[in-house]
């Protein structure tokens, strides 16, 4: 008989099966509408699960209606300070901050981030992924002062309940190295990717995706400062990690050749740069399709290389589909009636 296994079952099969024989707990927080309805409770995590898929696939306007719904079986079935409603006011945080709606994200945020300090405490971790959310909202802002005091705070919640070297604590120095490369605090930002590089490939190995993250965080602030010698060989080392951990035909691959063919370009060494951009370009029109907006950009980046190389007869063609594709996707003007 073959063994089914948890990782298997569609989400929805999980969720009804965890129902049935009580895994999810369903008493009511103070403050909710009498006893919960277990059928209540299995919509709106099935909601939940449904807006999540949407949102990673950027469907927001189909994702918001769900999240919405959520949240309102939640408050009325759990009570308006349960964490369960805490992590729907998050999601829902997450889709506005997404579309660029921060003034409707800001209170969803700070609401649920008063709910889990009240309910689980002010130094677990969950605390600490809500102050996260806070931060990356204000830095989106570029709400620089803001942002800083929520990231350090994030930091030190994980720092203490996980470890100094546990790899989720990479992630709260990623965002604080990241605060400040943008606002051009180089010097404060550099100690953080390098401590987060260190722990990363301690702890999931020198050929982990994420250290290619990391490789390419530190990559790009020097490349920023202009210490191309220092850039190069990291960028060299994220996507040899990127191509044999996703695939060389991953997007993320695609990125890597970017990066790598920018600072050939900065030194104004287009023959390096040319294939890298080839190659790049190559990918994303087979992950995206000839007319998608990234491949926009890859075909005005290799225009620009053939130009400063004299390849005019070259140059010429990318620059008109790079026009075509730029005016396809550009916000159409209103009719102006009168």
């Amino acid at each position: 008989m073959t063994e089914i296994s948890m990782k298997t079952l569609p989400a929805t099969a999980i969720l009804c099966l965890a129902l049935a024989v009580g895994a999810l707990p369903v008493h009511a927080a103070p403050g909710g509408g009498g006893e919960p309805s277990a059928a209540n409770l299995y919509e709106a995590k099935t909601l939940t699960l449904e807006g999540r898929s949407l949102y990673q696939e950027g469907k927001y306007d189909d994702a918001l209606p769900l999240f919405q719904r959520s949240l309102a079986i939640s408050e009325k079935n759990l009570g308006p300070y349960h964490p369960d409603v805490a992590t729907s006011l998050i999601d829902l945080g997450d889709l506005y901050r997404a579309r660029g709606d921060f003034a409707d994200a800001e209170p969803l945020f700070k609401r649920a981030l008063d709910i889990r300090e009240k309910a689980l405490g002010p130094d677990d971790p969950a605390v600490g992924e809500n102050l996260n959310s806070l931060g990356l909202l204000y830095k989106m802002q570029a709400r620089y002062d803001k942002a800083e005091p929520y990231y350090k705070r994030a930091l030190e919640i994980v720092e203490q309940s996980l470890g100094a070297t546990h790899p989720h604590v990479s992630i709260g120095l990623n965002n604080l190295a990241n605060l400040y490369y943008s606002q051009g605090r180089y010097d404060l930002a550099e100690p953080l990717h390098k401590r987060s590089l260190t722990i990363r490939e301690e702890a999931l190995g020198p050929d982990h995706p994420r250290v290619a993250t990391s490789l390419n965080n530190l990559a790009n602030l020097y490349a920023t400062q202009k210490k191309f010698a220092e850039a190069e060989p990291l960028y060299k080392r994220a996507l040899e990690i990127t191509e044999r951990s996703l695939g060389p035909e991953d997007p993320k691959v695609a990125d890597s050749l970017n990066s790598l063919a920018r600072v050939y370009f900065v030194q104004k060494k287009y023959a390096d740069a040319e294939p890298l951009l080839q190659k790049a370009l190559e990918i994303r029109e087979h992950a995206f399709g000839p007319e998608h907006p990234v491949v926009g950009q890859s075909l005005g980046s290799l225009a620009v290389v053939y130009f400063l190389e004299g390849k005019y007869d070259a140059a010429d063609p990318l620059i008109k589909r790079a026009k075509a594709i730029k005016a396809k996707y550009a916000p159409k003007k209103a009719l102006d009636v009168k």
